[in-house]
């Protein structure tokens, strides 16, 4: 409203009723003022679909659990030494696996198959290990590698924190304290 025109009667046309001695005018809501409410409306809308009639976001639990299982995989991955202990938890942080499934798939899957089962070399998944089934040595034999069976040394190439995902990936299919069995040599599967 400019403070210099004169107001016109349709302006300043009140209310009928009162209270407690207040009068209103009988003026129209702003543009910008019902377009804020509408918007709103329709924003709640696709709110409450989306969490509550949809259930596509996360609930609050799912989200706080997310939320730690990020923490959780900072601190891991900050983590100076790659021992057994450090190595077993990240091996239960899905964040570490699906990192580590994803380099594995890259670079090791064409030896040991994407399902660890062993081809050229040997197999992951069982208890028989020809290098060290404990974690430290499963992460020292990805770092280091074995050149005389054919085995690169990964940790030059991927670095400490991918080394360790790939531990853990391949931790992942085991658990702690299992047996551990000693293999001397790993004879390849023929193609089929």
């Amino acid at each position: 409203m400019n403070p210099n025109k004169p107001s016109s009667p349709s302006d300043d046309q009140l209310r009928p009723h009162t209270y407690d001695g207040i009068q209103e005018f009988d003026k129209r809501l702003p543009n910008w003022w019902l377009f804020t409410l509408y918007a709103t409306i329709v924003f709640w809308v696709g709110y409450w679909s989306y969490y509550e009639w949809f259930r596509i976001g996360l609930t609050g639990a799912q989200s706080v659990e997310v939320s730690m299982k990020e923490i959780e995989a900072a601190k891991l991955a900050s983590a100076p030494a790659a021992d057994d202990s450090s190595l077993w938890k990240m091996s239960r942080n899905s964040t570490f696996v699906d990192a580590g499934r994803v380099t594995f798939n890259t670079t090791c899957a064409s030896c040991h198959t994407e399902k660890l089962t062993g081809a050229i070399g040997p197999n992951l998944v069982d208890k028989l290990w020809i290098h060290g089934g404990l974690p430290s040595q499963i992460h020292a034999t990805i770092d280091k590698g074995v050149l005389a069976k054919g085995m690169p040394a990964w940790g030059p190439i991927l670095g400490p924190k991918k080394t360790a995902e790939v531990t853990a990936y391949i931790l992942s299919y085991h658990q702690e304290g299992e047996a551990i069995e000693k293999q001397d040599a790993w004879i390849p599967v023929a193609p089929k």
